[in-house]
């Protein structure tokens, strides 16, 4: 971001720098300082030359009246602020709470701002240059919990198409049961081959999966995962295409793609009754964070993962710790505060 030559092009209209989308939690945008002419001129010049929506404009003139109020609580006028008020006014809302996600896209905005003033010989050297957004905690990973996650794996549909209803379930079993990316899953194959990028091995009663970096790995397939799938294998051949070598297919008998898979299973988790949908990854997130409150065996969870570095892994020892943490607060009775 430091070289950004103009404001962040990546928002999405109607998401506001560093709040949840959809939700306006400033101040009204006609209230403030506005109509600085220079300011104008740039908004005209992004609105036309970086041919951004109406609404992306309107985030950024909310981000510059923010500049314009800062400059003059301090007392300084825009072409004279310098790094160290740029420092101050981000240490100012980090403070307030804004998240380090927003001020960085503020910080962009001002930023290009800086830059085309000084495109147009109004100011010697941007002063937001360098100056970085405080880093924001890296967000733990979603997890089910065992009972949800449980419900979700064993949850059967009477009503839907028998064809469909064990692909689904097979589906499910490996994922959570294997801890596999959905490329993983749409990667396997029905049998091995020199071209097959991945399979399951029944006697062996493993998968082996072509993770990142096209490094292949094995992954133990338990019982209830094995039986899934064998129910699956006795029905593929109603529907499969001529000559398709993927395990799992569609209804026209081809390859799943992986956008096929987070719709079928957002449907069948929401089906099974859980609170929230689910996607793929959560349930190898899910896989991940049993598998390490069983065994608290950190380097068994990095290779069944397939993670190149154990520094990935340790995500998951902090969600460990957080569901301890849940877990001691709600039963052991000198962890209630009083109210």
């Amino acid at each position: 971001m430091v070289n950004d030559p103009g404001p962040e092009t990546g928002r999405q209209s109607g998401d506001l720098p560093g709040e949840a989308p959809g939700v306006d939690v400033r101040a009204d945008p006609h209230d403030g300082p506005r109509d600085d002419p220079r300011v104008e001129r740039y908004l005209e010049h992004v609105r036309v030359a970086k041919r951004l929506a109406a609404r992306t404009v309107e985030l950024y003139a909310l981000d510059l009246r923010r500049l314009q109020a800062h400059a003059a609580e301090a007392g300084v006028e825009l072409l004279q602020v310098q790094p160290p008020h740029i420092r101050r006014w981000v240490a100012q809302m980090h403070a307030g709470g804004r998240s380090g996600r927003g001020i960085a896209l503020i910080l962009s905005g001002w930023r290009g701002f800086y830059t085309w003033l000084g495109r147009e010989g109004l100011v010697p050297a941007n002063p937001v240059v360098g100056v970085r957004a405080p880093k924001s905690p890296r967000p733990l990973p979603k997890a089910l919990s065992v009972d949800d996650s449980v419900q979700l794996a064993a949850f059967r549909d009477g009503a839907a198409d028998p064809w469909a209803e064990a692909r689904d379930a097979a589906m499910v079993e490996l994922l959570y049961g294997c801890g596999l990316r959905v490329g993983e899953l749409v990667g396997l194959d029905v049998q091995a081959s020199a071209t097959a990028k991945g399979w399951v091995d029944a006697q062996a009663g493993e998968a082996q999966v072509l993770g990142k970096g096209s490094k292949r790995r094995g992954v133990p397939v338990g019982a209830k995962a094995m039986e899934a799938l064998q129910a699956w294998l006795a029905v593929r051949h109603e529907r499969v295409a001529e000559g398709e070598a993927a395990l799992f297919v569609g209804p026209r008998g081809r390859r799943l793609s992986a956008q096929a898979v987070w719709k079928l299973l957002r449907e069948r988790s929401l089906r099974a009754g859980l609170p929230t949908p689910v996607h793929p990854h959560m349930l190898r997130h899910s896989f991940a964070s049993h598998v390490l409150q069983s065994s608290g065996d950190l380097r068994a969870v990095q290779e069944l993962l397939g993670h190149a570095h154990i520094a990935t892994t340790q995500v998951y020892t902090r969600l460990d710790f957080q569901h301890l943490a849940q877990a001691y607060d709600a039963a052991h009775p000198r962890a209630r505060r009083k109210g």
